[in-house]
């Protein structure tokens, strides 16, 4: 029996933009994460509930993420989860830059004032098989039903722009395309609407979470494909369901800024961390 099971876990709640999270510090204690118990802390009805999981150890920067989506499963990156990390380390450490590592790659978050916090998310992968998709194709327009734009952000990203993001059903929508053949690991789905050339509506369904009020990594996704595209410049508004976020695609990366809230501190029981071992 772990440390953890004798004494309880403590975590953290946060949000960004209403995309939730539960957050563990490894760096103190012990912490071991199995699927089983990402998923019973998930439980919106019998754990906390959350988008995403995640964790942070001792790392050669700051700190190291770690990520886990509500269905078990890991995921590499997870952009508004760092950004709200970026936050608390930020005012734990008094700092304001942090250089913060992940599966995806180094991060970098700064303070940009007035409460917001600034990650590069790092550069795009746009060629076929770093996204990754099962077979060649030009990125720019698959082969599938409205022509989406595939983007690689650390996770697989599928992108359609639409007169009407709010006019698409993506709850069925987008659990089609999560699971298309194309998309080896799965994807991130988009529905998008260009209001501007530096705006855009955007709504997101994640791989292994469902619908969800926002998405830091989907929309870099977004940012980049407009871009790519030639609807929008590389700085961009982006409106989701919980609120905006500004994106820029820039020569380091795509850089995302937004606001960050941390709700509240708990433990996690040992009743409740025995049951989900």
């Amino acid at each position: 029996m772990s440390v953890a099971q004798d004494t309880g876990l403590p975590f953290m709640k946060m949000h960004g933009l209403g995309n939730d999270f539960v957050v563990l510090d490894g760096r103190a204690r012990d912490v071991e994460v199995t699927p089983g118990l990402a998923r019973a802390i998930g439980d919106r009805h019998r754990g906390i509930g959350f988008d995403q999981l995640a964790v942070i150890r001792e790392g050669a920067g700051d700190a190291h993420l770690e990520f886990w989506n509500s269905d078990g499963t890991t995921a590499a990156a997870c952009g508004n989860a760092t950004r709200c990390i970026a936050r608390y380390l930020l005012d734990e450490k008094g700092k304001e830059s942090l250089h913060l590592t992940t599966a995806r790659g180094d991060l970098h978050a700064v303070d940009a004032g007035d409460g917001m916090t600034s990650v590069n998310m790092g550069a795009p992968f746009l060629d076929w098989q770093d996204v990754p998709l099962a077979e060649e194709m030009d990125t720019l327009e698959l082969p599938i039903e409205g022509g989406p734009v595939a983007t690689g952000m650390g996770n697989p990203h599928c992108t359609f722009f639409v007169e009407d993001a709010e006019a698409i059903p993506l709850e069925t929508f987008g659990p089609r395309y999560e699971h298309h053949p194309l998309f080896p690991e799965r994807t991130n789905v988009q529905v998008a609407s260009v209001i501007g050339p530096d705006h855009i509506r955007m709504r997101v369904w994640e791989r292994g979470v469902g619908l969800t009020l926002a998405s830091g990594s989907s929309s870099c996704a977004v940012a980049v494909a407009a871009a790519r595209r030639g609807l929008t410049g590389r700085d961009v508004r982006i409106d989701l369901d919980g609120g905006t976020l500004r994106v820029e695609w820039r020569e380091d990366g795509v850089w995302m800024t937004g606001p960050t809230m941390h709700v509240c501190d708990g433990v996690l029981t040992a009743d409740f961390l025995r049951a989900a071992s």
